[in-house]
């Protein structure tokens, strides 16, 4: 699975600071959130200036690239695509010019009706550089704002025709300008540090340049930001749900991160404890699926007194899109990205904790794996409830046909997965943990019931997802 981005927003009211060395690490503290390319965009108060690149932040700023990115205000972006296909022309921050100068764009979310939007942009004669969402939105805006001139109601006015998912950092000349959806799928926080105003997709960005997280940026919120933070809202017709994405909790957000004032950490401490409380077994050893269920893992050892160990070792300079043509090379990478501790393993029962299971491909090849390495017993727990359906919001999880749980019951998931037991947490308990309000999170891809209305061309899109 991928997350759609990672953006930071930078703006110091000393205008003498160069705000790109803020921007830069709080793009490699959210690297986490796509590691196909990563771009940054600066004004100075008197131009422009943008740099993209395909890779990780630390080889696209290689070489003193970042030194010709002057300004006190900028945005940055982190990018794996959901829509659009993985070339630099997709890269963001997006930049196009308007009457008044020009507007560069950085984007986490998915616009579910962009194609449409597209289509009808182009009737208009409107020449498209890229295929993302983002250039979409970037256009509906430059238009919108040659009939008004204002920039505030013309994302007003914009944000009426759009379907899905956006948090938006804008530079439009030197003006930082933030915006998130009117339901808050997508996660956004605002922070300050002597003199520098800070927005970023988590709220780790804002740790690594000793920022103090302030607050979230509500759903429905517009900041303008320049020498004083701005706030404005968008108009939401009555009973507009919010509908907080849950797989940030379980999966994507950094532990160490804050989201709409939950700390990801405890979370998935408790995900872990729930998980023992619904499905306990006896075992030897609790071991996790590294990285990303660690946490979950200790939580299952806390609460049930069996020992937590590590099993598996991570090899971390293999990305989450190494993909191989064959089944043998897909085995093989199985093994590059996790290796078995034997001493370990051997001869035990374990407890392999995991945070999800999207096709089950990943998890069967590990199974084999852990018996290789002489594992006795292998009791699969999973850190949310079987995924039975996409998700259109930005996660390039699968299609529906690609779901494990789409069309099979736990016993014969079981059964595929070859593992002695099998138990998932509960979507109750999964609310529970994270301390939102169910009707406050979104969870259509456990219930197949979306916060949006889905268009008529949603199979013709999802086909399209890249």
């Amino acid at each position: 699975m991928q997350d759609k981005c990672g953006i930071v927003g930078a703006y110091s009211h000393n205008k003498s600071h160069n705000i790109s060395r803020e921007i830069y690490y709080g793009l490699y503290a959210l690297q986490h959130r796509g590691q196909e390319s990563a771009g940054i965009s600066a004004h100075n108060g008197e131009e422009m200036r943008t740099y993209r690149g395909m890779g990780l932040v630390c080889d696209v700023f290689n070489n003193g690239n970042i030194e010709g990115l002057d300004g006190n205000v900028g945005i940055g972006h982190v990018r794996y695509s959901t829509t659009g296909e993985s070339q630099i022309q997709n890269s963001q921050p997006f930049i196009s010019k308007f009457d008044m100068g020009n507007i560069a764009i950085a984007h986490n979310g998915d616009i579910i009706n962009s194609m449409e939007l597209r289509r009808d942009l182009e009737k208009e004669g409107i020449k498209f550089q890229s295929s993302t969402d983002s250039e979409v939105i970037c256009h509906l805006l430059t238009r919108e704002y040659s009939k008004n001139h204002d920039m505030v109601e013309s994302i007003k006015n914009v944000s009426k025709k759009l379907i899905g998912s956006y948090s938006l950092v804008l530079l439009v000349n030197d003006d930082l300008m933030v915006v998130r959806d009117p339901i808050g799928i997508k996660p956004l926080s605002l922070g300050q540090k002597e003199g520098i105003t800070m927005v970023a997709s988590e709220t780790v960005a804002f740790d690594v340049v000793g920022a103090e997280y302030i607050r979230d940026v509500d759903p429905g919120e517009i900041l303008l930001i320049n020498d004083e933070v701005h706030s404005f809202k968008i108009p939401k017709a009555p009973g507009t749900p919010r509908a907080h994405c849950m797989f940030e909790y379980v999966y994507f957000a950094r532990p160490d991160s804050i989201l709409d004032g939950k700390v990801v950490y405890r979370v998935r401490k408790n995900i872990g404890k729930s998980l023992f409380k619904e499905h306990p077994v006896e075992a030897d050893v609790v071991i996790p699926v590294p990285d990303s269920a660690i946490t979950a893992a200790i939580g299952y050892s806390r609460a049930s007194g069996i020992p937590y160990g590590e099993g598996l070792i991570k090899n971390r300079y293999i990305g989450r899109t190494f993909i191989m043509p064959t089944q043998e090379e897909r085995e093989t990478s199985v093994k590059l990205k996790m290796n078995p501790i034997r001493s370990e393993l051997e001869g035990k029962s374990i407890v392999l904790v995991d945070d999800s299971i999207v096709r089950g491909t990943t998890s069967k090849a590990l199974v084999n794996v852990l018996r290789e390495a002489g594992v006795k017993e292998i009791h699969l727990r999973v850190g949310s409830p079987p995924i039975t359906s996409p998700c259109y919001y930005g996660i390039a999880m699968a299609t529906r046909k690609e779901l494990i749980a789409s069309d099979k019951k736990v016993e014969k998931i079981r059964e595929t997965l070859g593992v002695d037991s099998l138990g998932y947490l509960s979507i109750d308990s999964l609310v529970e943990c994270i301390g939102i309000k169910r009707n406050e999170l979104c969870l259509g891809c456990l219930t197949g019931e979306y916060p949006t209305e889905l268009p008529a061309d949603i199979d013709e899109y999802e086909s399209c997802r890249c």
